[in-house]
């Protein structure tokens, strides 16, 4: 499932087409990811609008166009933004296609658990203004964080980080890398933890969104040797710091890795 890195990363591959009109919109209207959504809309408000800017928030992504035009995509387990040639032949899982004179921008989604919205007005849609802190803002404060995890403090760790109303746009292996590193069990319940492992996971998490970012969200790429996500989904995966062979287990509905040794 993309998380925080991979969201930026597929946010910028529309970027080539920021400025240009769009000629035409084809889509898939009876496809699960445009439930709510009113798809004649859409097309009759974006064709022959312009592409202003975009931005990405957790796991969502809001693209501007002009005349008071917003439309909104999650990505959820398997979508994916790209670019094709103007004269691109749509295949089974691309279900919306914005045209444009020099490319057409493609979203596709294999899996169906991904999202397009459509809002037609002067502000932003609710929808998109309701958000917790961006992980690599101010705003993601120590109090704050630890505020959220005591709330949740009857719940796994692990499961806490994958909230998006406390963690936006952390997921499976991000959580995983973040209780590595903070040297924290994934079943260790918040109202177990201290201040201190408190802020250990405060670290950690500002440092894996802003590494992730630099790397997977800049243009795809691994980040440095050393990370657990290199070895976490290997079959026989090993702890980068100590060799141990990793534990796996179901914990807050996703399989979770972490080494017993580091993380008791």
């Amino acid at each position: 499932m993309p998380e925080l890195a991979e969201v930026e990363y597929f946010r910028k591959r529309w970027n080539a087409g920021i400025g240009d009109r769009v000629v035409a919109v084809q889509l898939h209207a009876k496809k699960r990811i445009f439930r709510t959504t009113k798809t004649a809309a859409l097309k009759r408000h974006l064709a022959n609008e312009r592409l202003l800017r975009s931005s990405a928030r957790g796991k969502q992504i809001l693209f501007v166009f002009s005349e008071d035009n917003w439309l909104g995509i999650h990505l959820g387990m398997s979508g994916k933004l790209r670019t094709e040639a103007a004269d691109f032949r749509a295949e089974k899982h691309d279900h919306l296609i914005l045209r444009q004179k020099a490319r057409a921008l493609v979203f596709s989604d294999a899996r169906q658990f991904g999202r397009v919205r459509f809002h037609h007005g002067a502000d932003a849609p609710a929808w998109w203004e309701v958000s917790a802190p961006e992980i690599h803002s101010p705003q993601f404060s120590l109090a704050g964080m630890s505020q959220f995890v005591r709330r949740h403090g009857r719940a796994p760790i692990k499961a806490v980080l994958l909230l998006q109303s406390g963690f936006p746009g952390i997921g499976n292996w991000m959580a995983d890398e973040i209780l590595w590193r903070a040297r924290i069990a994934p079943r260790q319940r918040g109202s177990k933890l201290n201040m201190e492992k408190l802020r250990a996971i405060w670290r950690s998490t500002r440092f894996v969104a802003r590494a992730s970012l630099e790397t997977l969200g800049r243009d795809n790429s691994d980040p440095p040797k050393g990370w657990l996500l290199h070895e976490r989904w290997r079959a026989g995966g090993k702890c980068p710091r100590d060799g141990r062979v990793l534990h796996r287990a179901t914990i807050g509905g996703r399989t979770t890795a972490w080494c017993a040794l580091c993380q008791r």
